[in-house]
Order: C-alpha cells, then sequence, then structure tokens
C-alpha cells in the first residue's frame, strides 16, 4: 500500500462536494503534469490512502481523507474540445492523460499548511518543499501516520 496527497481546488471539487457525489467517489480528472500522471497510471493501486488536500484557496490544507478505488484510465477530459483540459494531441488509441478513481473515507477539521509547517516530523513532507508545484505527491507512511494523529 502507498500514501498519496493529493491537491484538489475546492472549487472545482472540494471534500464537501465529493462527500455529496454518489457513491462518494470521482474520478481524479485533469491532471495535466507527466509526473502526476505517472504516479496514476504506474503506482497507484485499489486502496491506496489519499491526503485530500485543498489548494489555491483562502486556507490550503488537508481537509479529509480518501482511497484510491479503482486503478488508472483515460481521463475523459482530454477528448472533449469544450473541456479546458482538452488535448487535441490525444486520440483515444493512444490517450495521453490519465485518472483515478477516489472515494471519501471520512472529512477532517482543516489542517493548513501553516499547521503542517509547525511540525518537525513533517519538513521533508514533498508539499512543504520550496518550488513543489505537483498536484499529486507521495507521502511517507510515518508522515501519513502523524498526520492521522493530527486529524
Amino acid at each position: 500500500m502507498r500514501y498519496w496527497l493529493m491537491k484538489s481546488e475546492p472549487s472545482d471539487v472540494s471534500i464537501d462536494d465529493l462527500a455529496a457525489m454518489p457513491r462518494q467517489t470521482v474520478a481524479w480528472y485533469g491532471v495535466r503534469n507527466y509526473q502526476s500522471r505517472n504516479f496514476m497510471r504506474d503506482q497507484m493501486e485499489v486502496g491506496d490512502k489519499v491526503l485530500f488536500y485543498h489548494s489555491s484557496c483562502a486556507e490550503p490544507g488537508i481537509a479529509g481523507l480518501a482511497e484510491v478505488s479503482k486503478k488508472a484510465y483515460p481521463d475523459e477530459t482530454q477528448f472533449d474540445p469544450k473541456n479546458k483540459y482538452f488535448d487535441s494531441k490525444a486520440t483515444r488509441e493512444s490517450p495521453r492523460w490519465m485518472n483515478v478513481d477516489v472515494r471519501l473515507v471520512k472529512k477532517s477539521r482543516l489542517v493548513s499548511i501553516k499547521e503542517l509547517r509547525s511540525h518537525p516530523e513533517l519538513a521533508n513532507m514533498r508539499i512543504l518543499q520550496k518550488g513543489n508545484r505537483l498536484s499529486i505527491t507521495p507521502v511517507d507512511p510515518k508522515e501519513y501516520n502523524f498526520i492521522i494523529g493530527l486529524l
């Protein structure tokens, strides 16, 4: 089992939106970074644990827990010319972008990035590293368990 931090903009899909979805599950669509895509395509497995992170908002931070509920498959948004995630180079025969399905485990209090930075035990987390902009990052099991203790 692996552990991940997955960023979502609450204006697109928030933890509350996820809680309101059928089966409390969402396709993690719109990832357009090759390294993040590769994490989904090559490493994520059903049952992997996810820290659901609100980004690009007034108070970024971990808003809940989720898990991968479906292995990687082609992201449908890449094929829709009306979608902001459309990719003219992607074809059904050779898709460029993938997503996994993520299911809510529980909503939590918001653990802000400021609070995360205040714990020396989390100093090496990728999300806290200068210049990190990836929407999906691996999380060390010790970091994941420490964060669970904060929730």
